[in-house]
């Protein structure tokens, strides 16, 4: 145990954000300096805080099954390098979860019962950042090379994590990726005031120096056909996401200034680090100066937020069909699970108007055929209008920020000819397999759009199936099956 007293003589300290009025004019993270450097001052006071419970809920919390009292205790004891030793032995990527996942661990954490939980998300980050400062953060390449060969489909966390684990155990893999660079969502979906690229950039050049290839700028499914990938190579690990958007057919979906989220944030990570906001040459699509509409409440949509103020936008209204959540935990989301609570971004500290229970009835469109307004309509319970609630608000620029329904099927699922399940994913066994021998399955593709820790747990647990495949038995570590869930909803 770290400090036997520290829950009792501590609270709960987390990481000052950057001043509001200078982080919106920049594309920096919002920590300053980086969030687990801001954090270092007060973490040990925060590890020590933790209980190292006789059943750590923690552990169920987490789809990595992260080894939390036991780095907390390192961090207490000033020994990081142990630290992250520890953090390493279950994730990957720490630099990514600690800075974008919504921590299920903890609200299962047992002081979480009746005081803060401790800040284990704010604990593993300044881990791995204060080890890349240090140099301790090295390349793993493998002693020998199996001759075996793979190929991972897909560079977001789960294709990432598969690849450096199937790597590491000695195979020659090459990490696709349809984009002109490497790294999925993590690169071109999340904004750089959430997590700037440099710590997906450093990973990947860990994993070059470790031997994994990457081939950016080819589509699978059609560069690469199905059948010459199987013919290519040994193995091959799907881990495209789900990227087939919900959309929302009503009246006046066809104006212009319509788009969904994922044509709007890549072109503007784009733009923020540099570069051409597109490949084609075409205009980007900008918020400045125009009333945006957000449809939909989650991390997307306040990604967009986050986007639309840095570009100057008149107005942001933000738009969920649910109802408000509640500020304390519903009674029948009891501890451990994950509570649905109202939760303010960085993003939402920053401006914006959010609007919940309501419905969206029409698109109206001005003379050129664009958006100009929204008409939307209060709902309840049920979803079910509320009569005389309709009203209108002016919009010239609409996004969709309403999730996922799964992967794209035109192109390389249709090709390999893979079994899909009931919602549509690519189904696969207890061993990730799918139902074409020698290919495999990891992340949202198979479970449908979901937390980068479970993309991260599942690209290990398929990488372990794929190697026991290629070599008739595996050291690597399976965390989890694929239809094995924490205590969470």
């Amino acid at each position: 145990m770290a400090d036997p007293k520290g829950f009792l003589k501590h609270g709960r300290e987390v990481a000052s954000r950057r001043d509001v009025a200078e982080r919106v004019h920049d594309w920096n993270e919002v920590y300053p300096d980086g969030v687990g450097r801001a954090l270092l001052p007060i973490i040990t006071t925060q590890a020590g805080r933790c209980m190292d419970c006789g059943i750590p809920f923690c552990h169920q919390g987490c789809p990595l099954g992260n080894i939390i009292p036991e780095w907390n205790d390192l961090v207490w004891r000033d020994d990081w390098d142990g630290a992250m030793d520890r953090l390493h032995a279950t994730n990957n990527f720490p630099e990514f979860t600690g800075r974008l996942c919504p921590a299920p661990c903890e609200t299962a954490c047992v002081l979480g019962i009746n005081q803060d939980p401790v800040t284990i998300k704010n604990v593993e980050v300044s881990i791995i950042d204060r080890a890349w400062g240090s140099g301790y953060v090295r390349p793993q390449p493998p002693e020998w090379l199996s001759g075996k060969t793979v190929a991972v489909i897909g560079s977001g966390p789960a294709g990432l994590a598969a690849a450096q684990q199937l790597t590491r155990a000695g195979h020659t893999v090459a990490v696709y990726e349809r984009a002109d660079k490497i790294g999925g969502l993590l690169r071109y979906g999340i904004p750089e005031f959430k997590m700037e690229k440099k710590h997906l950039d450093r990973r990947l050049d860990q994993m070059r120096r470790e031997g994994t290839v990457f081939r950016a700028g080819v589509d699978v499914g059609g560069d690469l056909t199905g059948p010459q990938l199987l013919a290519r190579y040994d193995a091959v690990v799907l881990a495209m996401g789900a990227t087939d958007a919900r959309d929302l057919p009503t009246t006046g979906r066809e104006l212009g200034g319509i788009h969904q989220a994922m044509e709007f944030l890549p072109q503007a990570n784009r733009v923020a680090l540099g570069e051409a906001p597109t490949l084609d040459g075409s205009d980007q699509i900008l918020a400045t100066d125009k009333d945006v509409v957000i449809i939909g409440g989650g991390d997307t949509g306040a990604d967009c937020l986050g986007t639309s103020i840095r570009q100057g936008a008149r107005s942001i209204t933000q738009l969920e069909i649910m109802p408000r959540p509640g500020e304390d935990r519903p009674t029948g989301q009891p501890w451990p699970t994950y509570p649905m609570t109202f939760k303010v971004s960085s993003a939402h500290e920053e401006g914006g108007e959010r609007v919940y229970a309501v419905s969206t009835q029409e698109f109206v469109g001005d003379a050129d055929g664009n958006v100009a307004g929204l008409r939307l309509v209060e709902v309840d319970a049920k979803f079910q209008p509320v009569e005389g609630t309709e009203r209108e608000i002016p919009a010239q620029l609409v996004l969709l920020a309403m999730g996922f329904v799964g992967p794209e099927k035109a192109g390389l699922v249709e090709q390999l000819e893979v079994d899909l399940d009931e919602r549509g994913n690519v189904r696969r066994d207890e061993s990730y397999a799918s139902s074409v021998p020698g290919v495999f399955v990891a992340g949202d593709v198979g479970r449908g759009q979901s937390l980068i820790v479970w993309a991260i747990a599942e690209g290990r647990s398929a990488a372990a199936s794929v190697d026991a495949y290629l070599t008739g038995s595996t050291t690597l570590p399976a965390p989890i099956k694929p239809h094995e869930r924490p205590l969470v909803v």
